[in-house]
């Protein structure tokens, strides 16, 4: 399991603005260490949204932590998936939670929710990545189908995926048959999956150490957040910036 002081997020592919700046931004103090609660043993091939057996493992830590009960369950689904088929890789829910975090507070930036199905609405959707300062100039991939906009790709979704990204990478995992970005079990595993191969064999090879122990984030390009203050140990990466935004919204 990757240690907690070793978290660095590197998502090029999935957030594409700035990334040629990406820079480590230590963890306010007062982030306890730690992995999180260990996901218990689920059927991940149950038919149906298989997340839905994680509830009661997921209710009672979604007054602690402030993330809701549907977002844990996605993030827990998502590390006992890749706990299965990519057990070299140990990415853990706290990881996917972390950036979860940063990109959108789990679902609900600017009165977003997200529904029992991991739905999550009104869509989430960053600025457009037009060449401004400091964000990278991506034209639209879409025809504006997913994102919306059809001259300029936009991130995507509670996990901020740009449109490229999510079609070569999405995935169903609420059991409804569509590769949804704007569903947080959907946006989870394909997160999971994204970083585990772009990191190759063992996630550490995708993550760096930070200084004076604390956990590190690599700037998520594009993304700027008002940290929630409690968040997370382990194999966590949060935020330190301060902005008026979450996700890659400015």
């Amino acid at each position: 399991m990757i240690p907690g002081w070793a978290v660095a997020v590197t998502a090029c592919g999935m957030l594409a603005v700035g990334c040629a700046e990406q820079s480590r931004v230590p963890i306010p103090e007062g982030i306890p260490p730690g992995p999180g609660a260990p996901v218990p043993p689920i059927d991940i091939d149950a038919p149906g949204r298989t997340a839905d057996q994680l509830r009661d493992w997921a209710a009672g830590q979604t007054d602690a932590l402030g993330i809701p009960v549907t977002a844990l369950e996605a993030y827990g689904y998502a590390a006992a998936v890749m706990a299965q088929s990519r057990p070299e890789c140990g990415i853990g829910w706290t990881t996917l939670a972390g950036i979860a975090s940063v990109e959108s507070r789990h679902g609900t930036y600017r009165g977003s929710s997200v529904a029992p199905t991991g739905d999550v609405s009104p869509q989430i959707r960053g600025i457009p990545l037009d060449g401004g300062p400091g964000v990278a100039e991506i034209p639209d991939t879409d025809g504006g189908a997913m994102d919306g906009d059809p001259v300029h790709d936009r991130a995507m979704g509670p996990l901020q995926f740009i449109p490229e990204t999510w079609k070569r990478w999405g995935v169903d995992a609420n059991g409804d048959g569509v590769a949804n970005p704007d569903n947080i079990d959907d946006a989870a595993l394909t997160a999971a999956r994204y970083l585990c191969a772009r990191a190759g064999p063992d996630l550490r090879g995708g993550l760096a150490p930070g200084p004076d122990g604390l956990q590190p984030l690599r700037r998520v390009p594009g993304r700027r957040s008002r940290p929630r203050g409690r968040l997370l140990g382990g194999d966590s990466a949060v935020t330190a910036r301060r902005d008026d935004t979450a996700g890659c919204c400015r």
